[in-house]
């Protein structure tokens, strides 16, 4: 039995292999949609149609309407993309209702993809239509470890995000990264995939609540047969995106000086972040409950855990811009590893600018993060010589007398912190030297000899 013909009209296609813009790479194809395949020929006068290209229905991933922002210099405006297994195609159509037209029937012709070969489903996907017009989903297909070593067939759904700025329309999942196109956003993350870190909520189990703050709670758990800490985003504070991007930086990172990252729950909602559970919980608090029991030799120890942990984030390129006492966290043995990285980020230049309005820790913050929102690893060696005047202070709040408009002006009158009664005049000269004015004097491997 014959395919049978659904669509058959001329139309353009743009050359897939040539970036430029030229008219000469615009070629006018005959386009024949039938129940099996997209095919399109070249035809001149007097000859026989030859055909230029074949896409079997069953390989199309994804069609798309095409949104240029540049000029189209065929005499067809009105493009739209193909997605397949080989590359994808630009096609052009004569008006918006034409194009219209091919969108609509390539996916109503599109059949469900086969079924792969049970060795050869993890990893499978499709592009479609969510229940909201004009949303875009990603569904793929895995087979996810059980707590026995089992394996059971997955599907996780990522809705396509658009972010657009006038004309410029960009396509994006959770993370925020950023493409012109849905093909080229599915190419990056077929070869930077996250599933490693995924973890299914039935290996997980809560026990009890740790703690919460401003944007979420944690929890005590298990996994694995692991004691876990578990961070969840309170529902309305932060968005989920936001939160990934903490997950996102720590699968970037790992030292013995930072709290571990095992993995993510985000097949449900809220989503999980599981860590390492510390069992002395927050620096804060265990120095201030065991105040007058510490020997310069133990919070000296505390800050050179913290220094071996800032200086991996520096030579790796990372900013923490939110380094200070409670957001550092104590093992049983008494080691302090730093966490909380929703404020970190990766810099190529040593420096990053966060929009104006966005809030920081003033008693943290160096003069220019205060007064012009930059960060760099010099704020951040700021911002440790406050923490080492927390250690030594026992868990004291940083200029705990003042607000923070007295604490903006003290520093800007050259003021800084006085010293605690239990630090040696030696190591109150590095915090010195950690909050110089001038940002040049603040050398960042003051982290690394102290």
């Amino acid at each position: 039995m014959y395919p049978r013909v659904v669509l058959k009209e001329t139309l353009y296609k743009k050359s897939q292999q040539k970036r430029r813009t030229s008219p000469c790479n615009y070629k006018e194809r005959i386009f024949v949609l039938n129940t099996q395949d997209l095919t399109y020929f070249e035809h001149r006068p007097g000859k026989k149609p030859s055909q230029k290209g074949c896409i079997e229905l069953s390989h199309i991933k994804c069609v798309e309407i095409v949104r240029s922002d540049v000029p189209i210099p065929c005499d067809y405006k009105y493009p739209f993309q193909i997605a397949h297994d080989s590359y994808y195609l630009y096609v052009f159509a004569p008006d918006n209702d034409c194009r219209l037209k091919w969108v609509r029937a390539l996916k109503e012709a599109k059949p469900l993809p086969p079924t792969p070969d049970p060795a050869n489903k993890d990893g499978g996907f499709m592009v479609r239509d969510s229940k909201h017009p004009g949303v875009y989903t990603v569904s793929i297909f895995s087979r996810a470890a059980g707590t026995n070593g089992e394996k059971y067939p997955l599907v996780k759904h990522y809705q396509i995000k658009v972010q657009r700025e006038g004309e410029k329309v960009m396509y994006y999942l959770a993370e925020k990264y950023l493409f012109s196109t849905i093909p080229e956003l599915i190419r990056y993350h077929q070869h930077n995939p996250a599933d490693k870190w995924e973890i299914h909520p039935d290996e997980l189990t809560l026990s009890e609540e740790l703690g919460s703050g401003q944007f979420g709670l944690v929890w005590k758990g298990s996994w694995n047969d692991r004691q876990v800490a578990v961070k969840t985003v309170r529902e309305g504070f932060m968005s989920e995106e936001e939160f990934k991007e903490e997950a996102q930086v720590m699968m970037k990172l790992s030292h013995s000086k930072l709290v571990q990252l095992y993995g993510v729950v985000t097949q449900r909602s809220p989503i999980y972040l599981v860590f390492e559970f510390m069992e002395n919980g927050c620096l804060t608090e265990f120095l201030r409950a065991r105040k007058g029991s510490f020997s310069q030799k133990v919070l000296l120890g505390m800050c050179l855990d913290v220094s071996e942990g800032m200086a991996y984030l520096e030579s790796s390129n990372f900013i923490h811009r939110d380094l200070a006492a409670r957001n550092c966290l104590v093992t049983e043995d008494n080691v302090v590893k730093i966490a909380d990285f929703g404020m970190t980020r990766f810099v190529l230049d040593d420096q990053y600018t966060s929009s104006f309005g966005s809030k920081f820790p003033v008693r943290w913050s160096s003069p220019e993060v205060i007064k012009f929102q930059k960060y760099s690893s010099k704020s951040d060696v700021w911002s440790f010589g406050v923490f080492m005047w927390e250690v030594y202070s026992e868990g004291r709040m940083p200029y705990d007398s003042r607000s923070n408009a007295e604490v903006v002006e003290t520093l800007n009158a050259g003021q800084r912190l006085l010293r605690p009664r239990l630090c040696p005049q030696s190591v109150y000269e590095l915090m010195q030297w950690s909050w110089k004015e001038a940002v040049l004097l603040r050398n960042p491997v003051l982290m690394k000899r102290t």
